[in-house]
């Protein structure tokens, strides 16, 4: 290359050093500033609010009044044992969506995805009609085993599991599709069954993805409102969870709706803490 050519290429090729990219990222673009900063607040300053107006000389006073104390119980019991049963269910369900191909699969993943973007009162209504009293499965479970979900604290965890379950598929069909398969394939070459393969390589390589997901439907479920007001009522001991407290306490004593709200935006700190990592530092 030539002097003048040289200089002509210096002329025309931005500088790749550090100074470079500070001339570049050194200008703050404002008119996307502005917005993003209303953005902020407008979502930082109901969580200050709450921080600010809650009563902490007699915080831990409320949190031990029974019916405080009831409502977090059922809300841990049930978002708990929903959890378990969208494991036993979800897991296989992410994996046949992941690793099966069938007719109509595309169809079956935005079914499975519908209870996210469906309003969770529309959910209630669905899971009544199903499994009410006079519903399609409802009256037979009623007249063949005597079993009553609405209205009850089995309803509750059906209606939280019905909510929460696409969480758990999402992020578990996620990392099926991004496990490497060769080790799966290395165990079957040497004899090990589907099963086995399942239980001894695959559910290892995915654990994380299991683990995050089962956290994001635990924080799902305990959240719920819609679906489980709707399917299950509001009766304290039985189907009165953390939010319908809270709904509740609003008309009588905002205070203790204060002290319930805190519990819930704690929980949802801890858990968006604990998948940093996963989801909120993930490329």
């Amino acid at each position: 290359m030539t002097s003048s050519q040289a200089r002509r290429h210096s002329r025309s090729d931005p500088p790749d050093g550090p100074a470079g990219r500070r001339e570049v990222s050194g200008r703050l673009p404002w008119m996307l500033m502005a917005p993003a900063v209303a953005g902020l607040v407008f979502l930082v300053s109901p969580l200050a609010g709450l921080l600010i107006r809650a009563p902490w000389p007699t915080l831990f006073q409320r949190l031990a009044e029974p019916q405080v104390m009831e409502a977090l119980r059922l809300s841990l019991v049930t978002a708990t044992v929903a959890t378990a049963g969208c494991l036993v269910l979800g897991v296989p369900l992410a994996w046949l969506l992941a690793r099966v191909e069938f007719p109509g699969r595309r169809l079956v993943r935005a079914l499975v995805t519908v209870p996210l973007v469906l309003p969770p009162v529309v959910g209630g209504v669905a899971l009544l009609l199903v499994l009410g009293r006079r519903g399609l499965l409802g009256q037979w479970l009623e007249s063949a085993f005597g079993i009553t979900l609405p209205f009850t604290t089995a309803g509750v965890i059906v209606a939280e599991a019905f909510v929460a379950m696409p969480f758990l598929v999402i992020s578990v069909e996620g990392a099926l599709r991004a496990a490497d398969r060769r080790f799966e394939e290395a165990a079957a070459t040497l004899g090990a069954s589907r099963w086995t393969v399942f239980r001894r390589v695959t559910l290892p390589l995915i654990m994380p993805g299991v683990v995050a997901g089962a956290v994001l439907c635990w924080a799902r479920a305990l959240g719920e409102f819609g679906a489980t007001i709707t399917f299950a009522g509001n009766f304290p001991g039985t189907t009165r969870t953390m939010p319908l407290a809270v709904y509740l306490a609003l008309e009588t004593e905002p205070e203790a709706a204060i002290v319930l709200s805190l519990v819930l935006l704690l929980v949802s700190v801890v858990i968006l803490a604990g998948l940093r990592d996963r989801w909120v530092n993930s490329p």
